[in-house]
């Protein structure tokens, strides 16, 4: 059995910049044109673009985003967590009600902007079906 992995793209296949897609995708709109709305909910991801009409629903985002923000909200937190301990020494209930509130406001806050950018990522790379094959 033969895998593909990555698929060489095609010759005369227009270039598609990985950061500018990733910044579009980031700022909640299309990959491709800038203009649309990646999102039609929270975190679910448009299946055509309103503007260009680009295709959205070949995205795979799955888990990534989420690990993205884990790692972040993680090396926020943690060393903040830290140097506030050291220096003031706060009681146990004030750690669990502040460090929570802010693990969840960033959380919320990281999370889909962080999926946008990983669709502008695989739009970029033509990963999914996003370069016209199903690879």
């Amino acid at each position: 059995m033969t895998q593909t992995y990555l698929s060489e793209p095609a010759l005369d296949a227009d270039p598609r910049p990985v950061s500018a897609s990733m910044w579009r995708g980031a700022k909640s709109r299309c990959p491709s044109c800038g203009k649309g709305s990646l999102f039609r909910r929270f975190l679910k991801v448009t299946d055509h673009c309103p503007a260009c009409g680009a295709e959205m629903y070949h995205h795979r985002a799955d888990d990534l985003p989420a690990y993205l923000v884990i790692f972040v909200v993680g090396h926020i937190v943690i060393p903040a967590l830290l140097v506030v301990e050291i220096a003031y020494a706060p009681p146990m209930w004030m750690h669990m009600t502040g460090w929570s509130a802010l693990v969840i406001a960033l959380s919320l806050g990281l999370i889909q902007p962080i999926k946008g950018a990983v669709v502008g990522l695989q739009w970029a790379l033509r990963m999914h079906g996003f370069g016209g094959d199903e690879t």
